[in-house]
């Protein structure tokens, strides 16, 4: 009986220890915590969950812009050389077809000019072309060429200016997707840098905890040289989170600003759900507004048409001038009492003869490129039915783990929580403690980068269907 009750005596005096062993440790843990949210606010931490938006350190001391993705989209499209350069090539398309156009309809010149012939000591002139001594040539000429070729030409740069359009239409979409894969990536990688920010605090609070632990004889010195390794790494990683978000940053301001300006917020907008319609929905969408199928066809209607010019190259064409004015000895429109004004009209047929091969070989070099625009299209039609299922694919499976992931990084916070108690209570080993810390951090990076997966996804899916 006596040894029972000094048993019992003995444990209440260890659990007395220990508890206040514990609220030392848990007045530590505050002051670190109150220090570490005063340095986060000073250092204007990536991941503001009041306003809900990512950022780094302001480079500043004017307030950042905040950004979203569409306004990160259309300062992208403004910055974009790869885009403009696509615009361009659709400028540069739409006007060849003015002018292809403008070859087709009568042109009208006005041309003056002012001959002189030696004479010969009468009223003719030397030259027998000319009409006299003097002559003064002032004259409006309507010209019309009529030609095969001069048709398909006009036809073909229709053709080509469609492709240019349906080029510059995947410039665009190739455009969301780098955007949206740079902006939801340095939104990410703030939310990294907030959950090192945690693990680092955590490792630090899980130190001192050990220590503690040991001057009370609780635990080994191996617990606390194993929670000191793990302090100096989550530190480490801290550092390592920070360049990342600081490469994220630079990355997405090369793609906003003309300047290089780094003062700017993205909002974190990954938690707002986005809705995927059914796939027989996107392939429609795909059959009717993909830019790449549109390319390919108007690529085989260039080719055809140049095809037709070629052809056109082995064909008469006709030319029509008709000339109004004076082509007279004196600048004048009436002479010795005769009228100089009047009008002469030419028609000329042009028919090819010989041209040392050239009209075959042009006819060869627009089957060959008609033969090879087909063979694009054949594959443009294999690759959108393959790329359709597979971006699809993708997306359902993104959007399938994104709920599992959110799961894991619950269940790790929760696991973590636990064996915190269980270590305490002397249950659980410090390198349990550890693998709770290092789960939780991959738990909860593994959940931001499935979110930004699904956002990708669906932008890759988008530059096959259009928006949706």
């Amino acid at each position: 009986m006596t040894e029972w009750l000094c048993s019992r005596i003995s444990a209440k005096l260890r659990a007395g220890v220990r508890i206040g062993l514990w609220c030392g440790v848990a007045l530590v843990a505050c002051s670190v915590a109150v220090s570490a949210l005063a340095q986060s606010g000073a250092n204007q931490v990536a991941i503001d969950p009041a306003s809900g938006q990512a950022g780094g350190t302001a480079p500043s001391g004017n307030p950042p812009l905040t950004v979203t993705l569409q306004d990160a989209l259309q300062r992208a499209r403004l910055n974009s050389p790869e885009f403009q350069a696509a615009l361009t090539e659709f400028g540069l398309a739409r006007e060849d077809k003015v002018q292809s156009r403008a070859a087709l309809l009568p042109s009208l010149d006005y041309n003056t000019s002012f001959l002189y012939t030696q004479g010969n000591g009468t009223a003719s002139a030397r030259y027998v072309a000319n009409n006299g001594v003097h002559e003064y040539i002032s004259q409006a000429n309507a010209h019309e060429a009529i030609s095969l070729s001069g048709v398909a030409d006009y036809r073909r740069t229709v053709a080509a200016e469609a492709v240019a359009r349906a080029r510059s239409e995947i410039a665009a979409r190739g455009l969301l997707v780098a955007v949206t894969q740079s902006y939801y990536e340095l939104v990410a990688a703030g939310r990294k840098y907030a959950t090192a920010q945690r693990a680092a605090t955590e490792a630090e609070r899980f130190f001192n905890i050990s220590r503690k632990l040991e001057h009370g004889g609780e635990v080994a010195h191996s617990d606390v040289v194993k929670a000191e390794i793990q302090f100096q790494q989550q530190g480490r990683d801290l550092r390592e989170a920070e360049v990342a978000m600081n490469r994220a940053r630079l990355e997405m301001a090369v793609l906003l600003f003309p300047d290089f300006n780094q003062n700017f917020a993205v909002v974190d907008d990954l938690q707002a759900p986005q809705a995927v319609p059914q796939f027989d929905e996107v392939r429609a969408m795909a059959g009717r507004k993909n830019p790449q199928l549109r390319a390919a066809l108007a690529a085989v209607e260039e080719a055809h048409h140049e095809v037709t010019a070629a052809w056109g190259g082995f064909l008469p064409s006709l030319s029509v001038d008709y000339f109004y004015g004076i082509d007279a000895t004196h600048f004048a429109t009436y002479t010795d009492g005769v009228r100089n004004l009047g009008y002469a009209a030419v028609a000329t047929l042009q028919v090819p003869v010989w041209s040392w091969g050239s009209s075959r070989s042009k006819l060869k070099q627009a089957d060959l490129r008609q033969r090879q625009a087909k063979l694009e299209l054949t594959f443009a039609q294999k690759k959108l039915l393959s790329d359709l299922q597979s971006f699809y694919e993708e997306v359902e499976a993104a959007r399938a783990e994104q709920e599992s992931l959110a799961r894991g990084a619950e269940l790790a916070t929760e696991s973590l929580r636990l064996t915190n108690l269980r270590y305490q209570a002397g249950e659980a080993t410090v390198l349990e403690v550890v693998d709770a810390q290092n789960t939780l951090t991959q738990a909860r990076n593994a959940a931001d980068d499935g979110q930004v997966r699904y956002r990708v996804s669906i932008a890759n899916l988008q530059t096959l269907t259009g928006n949706f």
